[in-house]
């Protein structure tokens, strides 16, 4: 298995070489690619708190517990946008 790998990688060293790609991004594509990755923890949001306002209308005497793992989902999904936003800076 590890002979097909370092094929692999060694065919894909030769093709970058050949092609001139050097696996870079710049300029404007930083851009577009911070942006769709903002959409997903956008909608990871709706999805968490629209559900747990669905679990709060089917069972309101666990709300508080919802409502502490919605803000826990949120806390992680958001965690994910800053991530993306700090790597447009260093990249």
């Amino acid at each position: 298995m590890d002979v097909v790998l370092a094929a692999a990688v060694g065919a894909w060293q030769l093709l970058a070489q050949a092609t001139g790609l050097t696996g870079e991004i710049n300029g404007s594509l930083n851009l577009v690619g911070y942006g769709l990755a903002a959409v997903g923890p956008g909608i990871g949001i709706g999805i968490v708190v629209g559900n747990a306002i669905t679990a709060m209308v089917r069972q309101p005497e666990m709300e508080a517990t919802v409502r502490t793992t919605m803000f826990l989902g949120i806390a992680f999904t958001e965690a994910l946008a800053l991530l993306g936003f700090v790597l447009f800076f260093i990249g």
